[in-house]
């Protein structure tokens, strides 16, 4: 998969996760050996025990990894955002969509295998994602005050939900070239922030 906007890999362990993560949405966890992900990075499978103690190792460092990733990201596109709520929201809705076009094997991945995660690691994602999602609710209650907390929480759930379907929305060359499709989804995310407000608004403001 092009991957022209994500960061190279900078080390020997991100190029194995990166492939892992390739191959684990490809074939699912258990069609995918230790020897087939080592050749993916020009090592022997054993080889690999040398940066992780298997492939459950590997899956958790993933999952784990992009909850970190992905929260750390927001609050700093917090911090950064300035006294504009709606350069913040902005702000946050551009990074997840990098996220969503860049690594969309860590969502197939996320959507078929975290319940394989030892329970302590399955734990960490939640805490994480529910950080995660109450940035953006504080967030989308500067831009629409009249949404309720329960209204914009649904709204950043179905917002995720709609970012995160790139997986499923066909091969890339049957798609809008990245700059079309992150504007687009960029548009639809602010359309469905909109239509909280408009429905938290008396009829008779209409």
């Amino acid at each position: 998969m092009s991957n022209a906007h994500a960061p190279a890999p900078t080390s020997r362990r991100e190029q194995i996760l990166k492939e892992a993560a390739r191959l684990f949405a490809e074939r699912g966890f258990h069609g995918v050996g230790v020897d087939e992900i080592g050749a993916a990075v020009g090592i022997s499978g054993p080889g690999l025990y040398r940066h992780f103690a298997g492939k459950d190792a590997m899956l958790a460092e993933l999952l784990v990894g992009i909850s970190e990733r992905l929260l750390a990201g927001g609050r700093m596109r917090v911090s950064e955002g300035g006294e504009s709520p709606k350069a913040v929201l902005d702000a946050l809705i551009e990074g997840h969509i990098d996220f969503a076009l860049d690594d969309r094997p860590l969502i197939t991945l996320h959507d078929r295998e975290l319940d394989r995660l030892r329970e302590a690691d399955r734990k960490r994602v939640r805490q994480l994602q529910r950080q995660y999602v109450e940035l953006w609710v504080e967030v989308v209650r500067r831009v629409h005050p009249e949404a309720s907390e329960a209204q914009a929480r649904a709204a950043v759930h179905a917002v995720f939900g709609l970012l995160n379907s790139t997986p499923h929305l066909g091969r890339p060359g049957a798609l809008p070239g990245r700059t079309e499709m992150a504007e687009l989804l960029h548009r639809l995310a602010l359309g469905a922030f909109g239509a909280v407000a408009a429905e938290s608004e008396p009829v008779a403001a209409r």
